[in-house]
């Protein structure tokens, strides 16, 4: 009865063993992970039992009966049963290390998910970079086109300062110029002043001494008074002698001695040839002629429809004579660079330099039909003139408007460009352009913006001048704006045959 019992030890101890080395082998032949090789086991586990309906069963009747003696106790079982414990501790670590490691790939999976929200910021981060590099590069350049704006306006300032500068020390110039002058006026008002006392001593000196009938010697009869048109009318030497000091500020008279004073009373050199003709006086010089006056002179004239007289120089030598001088120039010894006033009134000396006045040119052109003629003298002699059918100016209401007509001539036309234009001078800036032409052109004329003629300017020696302004006396068709000319007429006649 041992022998049974022995063999169903045996038998068990087998299938254990064997069940332990089929598991070992399933986890030595398994390469896909530790948790595979636990579910494998636990399934080998339960693989060990057949299904029941395939079973065999057996059953043994082992009588009990009383151990007497040694019991034998086979030796390998202890064996078994150790290595079916390492078996089971080596699962255990096993698993143990399985769960470290589900441990830190979840650890892993995290840091990849945190790693990638930092790839997202740093992508961010690298978008606003490249946001605040282009805002910085814009603000990089308009602080340079501000730097540059900057450096414009100091230049500009400083171009105004050195404006600013000459026009003072112009101004300083023009200052001392003005009080020399004012100082020369005071005294020769002193002069005049004393003159003044001295005929007024004279005459009560005369009304004091006898009468010269008592002597024996017969009185002559006094001579016969002339006609008024036969005497050419002098300005007092006062006049003359304040217009020449006046004249001093043309600029290029440094180096010139103003010509002698005429007389005041000159001879018959001017006088009309016959003395037995009308006194006058005349509304214009054509009349003077026609009347038989035919020597070119000072004349008293006074317009049809005007309450004045006026002195005129009449040229009764150019063909065909019957002339009205209404401007001259000649020798610079008049500053034409005067105020509204002096051109409306006239200035000058009738028998030199001078303006008429725009009240007497309008008086004169407006009582009839008139052509205007423009004779011109460059320094190397050539005589060239410009000839307008019609010529007229409006009254001051209008500021005295030009009107001219066609042209004729070898000089060129450089008047038609102002026609229709207002009178301008320093005070009274009528001309188109946006500055004052009277400023640059250092006169007064109908100026447009500015001038193609300008024979109201300075008049400089030599011809060509060196000027910042084309101020000369100038013909732009003649000898072009930089070429001041040496001798300038402007006379007007009566032409009937043209209509305004």
């Amino acid at each position: 009865m041992r022998l049974p019992a022995v063999v169903l030890l045996v038998l068990i101890s087998v299938s254990g063993h064997r069940s332990l080395a089929e598991q070992a082998q399933e986890f030595q032949s398994s390469d896909e992970g530790l948790e595979r090789e636990f579910l494998y086991a636990g399934r080998a586990k339960r693989a060990v039992d057949p299904p029941p309906a395939d079973k065999c069963s057996y059953t043994f009747i082992v009588p009990q009966q009383k151990v007497t003696g040694a019991i034998c106790v086979n030796s390998k079982e202890p064996d078994a049963v150790l290595e079916n414990r390492v078996n089971k501790q080596e699962l255990e670590l096993l698993n143990g290390e399985l769960l470290k490691q589900k441990r830190q790939i979840e650890t892993l999976q995290q840091l990849v998910e945190v790693d990638g929200g930092i790839v997202n910021e740093v992508k961010l981060l690298r978008k606003e970079s490249r946001n605040m590099n282009s805002r910085v590069t814009q603000l990089y350049m308009q602080l340079l086109h501000e730097i540059i704006r900057k450096r414009d306006n100091a230049l500009e300032l400083s171009q105004l300062e050195n404006r600013i500068l000459n026009h003072t020390s112009e101004m300083l110039q023009l200052t001392n110029r003005y009080k020399d002058l004012e100082h020369k006026y005071q005294h020769l008002a002193s002069l005049a002043s004393n003159q003044s006392i001295l005929i007024a001593q004279l005459e009560e000196h005369c009304q004091r001494s006898p009468p010269l009938v008592v002597r024996p010697a017969p009185q002559p009869p006094p001579p016969p008074a002339p006609p008024v048109a036969a005497k050419p009318y002098q300005p007092p030497t006062f006049t003359r002698l304040t217009n020449q000091i006046t004249n001093e500020i043309q600029s290029d008279q440094n180096h010139k001695a103003l010509p002698p004073p005429l007389p005041t009373m000159p001879t018959g050199t001017h006088s009309p040839s016959t003395s037995d003709k009308p006194s006058g006086p005349f509304k214009d010089c054509l009349q003077a002629l026609e009347e038989g006056h035919s020597n070119s002179g000072m004349y008293l004239v006074k317009p049809e429809n005007a309450n004045r007289l006026m002195q005129v120089w009449c040229d009764q030598r150019h063909d065909p004579g019957g002339w009205t001088v209404i401007q001259r120039r000649q020798d610079g010894s008049v500053n034409f660079f005067r105020n509204w006033e002096t051109y409306k009134q006239g200035f000058g000396n009738i028998d030199g330099e001078y303006w008429l006045g725009l009240d007497n040119i309008y008086w004169l052109t407006n009582q009839g039909n008139y052509k205007l003629l423009v004779t011109l003298e460059d320094w190397s002699g050539r005589k060239v003139f410009a000839e307008y059918a019609s010529f007229r100016i409006e009254s001051e209401a209008e500021f005295y408007k030009l009107r001219v007509g066609r042209y004729h001539g070898n000089a060129g036309d450089s008047l038609t460009w102002h026609n229709g234009k207002q009178f301008t001078t320093l005070d009274r800036d009528h001309d188109v352009y946006t500055g004052n032409c009277a400023h640059y052109q250092k006169g007064g004329w109908w100026y447009n913006a500015c001038a193609h003629s300008n024979l109201n300017g300075v008049w400089y020696r030599g011809g060509h001048y060196r000027s910042r302004y084309q101020d000369g006396v100038y013909w732009a068709e003649f000898r072009g704006g930089a070429y001041s000319l040496k001798k300038v007429v402007m006379m007007i006649r009566p032409n009937p045959n043209t209509f305004h």
